[in-house]
């Protein structure tokens, strides 16, 4: 599971994703295929690494593939049934805020139709919708 090694406070804020468009990581940096999300959302490090494992299964380990996103935000939760007060609840798991126009997975040294449906299988494990997006000067 992806989690910050260090970090300076155990709890933070709640920090939910803005609606506007992605002000960052929003265009195709190191490979030449990618998806993008299209709505907002918060994607934890269970959704994350189940996705890459979709991806690394159907590429069979070739070509390379980069996770654009990484889950430094705590998220706490309270147990079920619990009165309200007695402070914040404790840390349930990692998480990141997704804008809409984020890069998530980037995928190259793959032909088109493989990395399609690789990252096809990826998006079904995320919940945010995403599209697939490929580099402008790609050549086939």
């Amino acid at each position: 599971m992806l989690q910050p090694k260090k970090t300076k406070w155990r709890k933070s804020h709640k920090v939910l994703p803005r609606r506007k468009y992605a002000k960052r990581g929003d265009q195709i940096a190191f490979g030449s295929f990618a998806i993008k999300a299209i709505t907002s959302g918060r994607i934890n490090s269970r959704q994350i690494e189940a996705a890459r494992i979709a991806i690394t299964r159907y590429l069979k380990r070739e070509g390379q593939v980069w996770i654009r996103i990484f889950p430094d935000r705590p998220v706490t939760k309270k147990p079920a049934e619990v009165r309200m007060g007695k402070g914040k609840g404790s840390l349930e798991y990692w998480a990141t805020p997704i804008e809409p126009g984020r890069i998530l997975f980037e995928v190259d040294g793959v032909p088109l139709d493989v990395a399609k449906e690789g990252l096809r299988l990826a998006a079904q494990k995320l919940p945010v919708v995403v599209k697939f997006v490929m580099r402008r000067d790609y050549q086939a």
